[in-house]
């Protein structure tokens, strides 16, 4: 039997929203917060907070690996970033904030790793995928760029075996008639599947498909007739897993009103291939506040563990 593993933040305004939480669920419907609601982990270094969520279980080395976008609203958009989204898109981090672990409850201190240069704006919302292909990992993010004066964002991908060297970023993916943020990648049956939120034409989750992970992708039209009821401009950071009876669900964060009326949304399809989802709120129960993240399979063995785990216990939490 599986379970699963949310890794999410907070939308609030004050810097514990912008931390690490767990949410844990036996059935993928039905979700409970971990460590009593609060963070089990805290961020130290670069700007102090983290917000767009992806963990990983590594192939090669079995150990577990959490990325996310190094930004914090609470304090960053206050000072150094004047109150401005543009001045974060053209000078927030080019960094990713990183923490491993061997059990998912021993976790090393944060660290960051620079995967941008001096041409990239801020790097938004990384995703992780294994390319079979090339026997390595495809880590993408969304990003503003000096090639178009930090104008439309673009989709960009960088490899790496280990998790600690990467290679130059490339393009993953734009789209000609607006920018495009929050890629999320999942393989089935040899085909590479890509959520992205499109920023324009339509303002609403779009889906991709290629034979390779680096693509090149191409649209999938019959996703667009499953979104064509889901208000424009509300959903945002697609994250997917596969359930145990072999369906997909896929969760689109709603961000159309303030407070506790945010959160993940659930649709539910037989197969990415098929690509049509059907909305399935009814299904499902979040507590409150699960933003944008990613979710991990993991047995009842890790659920325990990670449910008993004592996170007080920690020096840095």
């Amino acid at each position: 039997m599986q379970a699963y593993l949310f890794v999410h933040f907070k939308e609030k305004t004050t810097p514990d929203g912008e931390q690490v939480y767990f949410g844990l669920s036996k059935d993928g419907f039905h979700w409970e917060e971990v460590n009593g609601g609060n963070p089990v982990l805290w961020t130290y270094y670069g700007d102090k907070g983290v917000r767009d969520f992806t963990i990983t279980r590594c192939e090669g080395n079995g150990k577990f690996y959490i990325f996310a976008t190094d930004l914090s609203l609470s304090y960053g958009m206050r000072n150094q970033y004047h109150g401005s989204w543009d001045e974060i898109g053209r000078n927030g981090s080019k960094c990713f904030s990183v923490w491993e672990s061997d059990n998912l409850v021993d976790w090393t201190e944060q660290r960051l790793a620079k995967i941008g240069d001096e041409n990239f704006g801020c790097l938004w919302a990384p995703d992780i995928i294994y390319d079979r292909e090339n026997g390595d990992y495809l880590l993408h993010w969304s990003s503003s760029h000096s090639c178009n004066n930090y104008g439309r964002k673009g989709i960009y991908y960088s490899r790496t075996k280990d998790f600690k060297e990467f290679s130059a970023p490339e393009v993953l993916y734009r789209k000609e008639d607006s920018g495009v943020i929050d890629s999320a990648i999942y393989e089935e049956n040899g085909w590479y599947y890509m959520f992205v939120k499109s920023e324009g034409n339509p303002e609403k989750i779009i889906l991709l498909r290629s034979a390779h992970a680096a693509g090149p992708y191409e649209r999938v039209e019959a996703f667009d007739e499953s979104m064509e009821a889901v208000e424009s401009g509300l959903y945002e950071a697609p994250t997917a897993v596969k359930l145990e009876d072999g369906r997909w669900c896929l969760f689109l964060d709603y961000y159309g009103v303030p407070g506790a009326g945010q959160g993940y949304v659930p649709f539910v399809a037989d197969s990415l291939a098929d690509g049509h989802f059907v909305r399935s709120d009814s299904s499902f129960d979040f507590p409150y506040g699960f933003k944008h993240g990613t979710i991990l399979t993991i047995s009842m063995e890790e659920y325990d563990r990670i449910k008993s785990h004592n996170w007080s216990d920690k020096g840095y939490v």
